[in-house]
């Protein structure tokens, strides 16, 4: 059985987006509904329904970057009770049994994790997103939103906040380290927080120096600007550790030179494009360039509650259900401060 739920859909890459009605399916004895109190948007939202990571199963809804509250639970659950608040990324299931998923590392599952949107479900169905007005997702993918953050500002940690966490935690970045940040966006100013709240030296490295007044309010000592002459030469070996949030494509080699000898550099943003890369630029100075995509259901967990216990939330512009073809231009642009949140009550408008 399945119930109807307002969301907003695309038919195809160059369709607007359209209010209409989806079906989500009753709980099932181990599933949570949830009433979405907001919605972030995630540039993964914008590469998936334009087709740019691979053809899209449309008609389709996205959003992995929900907020809202318990509204039912199936006759099993035992996590959560109505009217808990709580929030779900960018998956909604996996197999559980791989020795990924009993690791606590959902989105490495062995038999392939189930995303938030444009992924077959368990049920042989096609994932709809956060768009919308409910969701219903298994318990195990279910995170508690502490209470010292609100919906708007937590929704995006669901995917922003624990993409830059993850790596950042997975590397031990301590008090005293310099940790320089590629790029200032809705990833990258997520990072200089985490990184800033954890005891680092935060630089930000942008193109220009328009961002540094925002940088330094958010926790970064500096912002320097990559287009200076000479400027990777000026600052070698400055780093111990670089997160790189980016989704164009970039000289590899140029910044693993900005690594101390045995530095690391992590990837969270993901070029299009390929890129090419000299090994050398790794064996010298034994340094390791890795990648990170977001993390597990328990380390999401750990994430809103170090941002909750720090008073760490995304920066966001709040929009209605009819601003995000508008919202999707400005993120291409690069023009949001720093996240876009879909406030789902204006379905009602």
């Amino acid at each position: 059985m399945t119930f109807k739920v307002k969301a907003l859909q695309k038919t195809s890459p160059e369709a607007p987006f359209q209010v209409t009605e989806i079906e989500r399916r009753d709980p099932r004895e181990d599933d949570v509904v949830i009433d979405i109190k907001a919605a972030g948007i995630c540039h993964s939202d914008i590469h998936t329904i334009r087709n740019e990571w691979g053809q899209a199963h449309f008609p389709l809804t996205v959003g992995h970057e929900i907020a809202g509250v318990v509204s039912a639970v199936g006759d099993a659950v035992t996590k959560f009770k109505v009217g808990d608040r709580v929030g779900v990324g960018c998956l909604v299931n996996s197999c559980g049994e791989c020795e990924q998923c009993r690791n606590h590392q959902e989105q490495d599952c062995l038999n392939r994790p189930v995303g938030t949107y444009d992924s077959l479900d368990v049920d042989g169905t096609i994932t709809q997103g956060g768009y919308s007005q409910k969701v219903v997702v298994n318990e195990r993918f279910v995170c508690t939103i502490p209470d010292g953050l609100d919906f708007d500002h937590a929704a995006p940690l669901l995917c922003a906040g624990i993409t830059t966490y993850a790596p950042i935690a997975r590397w031990n970045i301590k008090e005293g380290d310099k940790v320089a940040i590629v790029g200032l966006g809705g990833l990258g100013h997520m990072g200089v927080q985490i990184a800033a709240a954890k005891g680092a030296d935060v630089t930000v490295l942008s193109r220009s120096l328009k961002k540094a007044e925002a940088a330094a309010e958010l926790g970064a000592h500096r912002t320097l600007a990559t287009s200076e002459e000479g400027f990777f030469k000026a600052h070698r070996g400055e780093f111990d550790f670089i997160l790189s949030t980016i989704s164009a494509s970039y000289d590899l080699q140029d910044y693993l030179r900005l690594l101390k000898p045995h530095g690391v550099m992590a990837v969270v943003g993901l070029p299009p494009e390929k890129m090419s890369l000299g090994l050398g630029s790794l064996i010298g100075g034994g340094k390791v360039l890795t990648g990170s995509n977001i993390g597990g259901i328990k380390e999401t967990q750990e994430m809103l509650d170090f941002c909750a216990s720090k008073g760490i939330g995304a920066v966001i512009e709040k929009i209605g259900v009819h601003d995000v073809d508008a919202a999707y231009d400005r993120v291409v642009a690069g023009d949001v401060k720093f996240r876009f949140v879909i406030d789902t009550s204006t379905f009602e408008e």
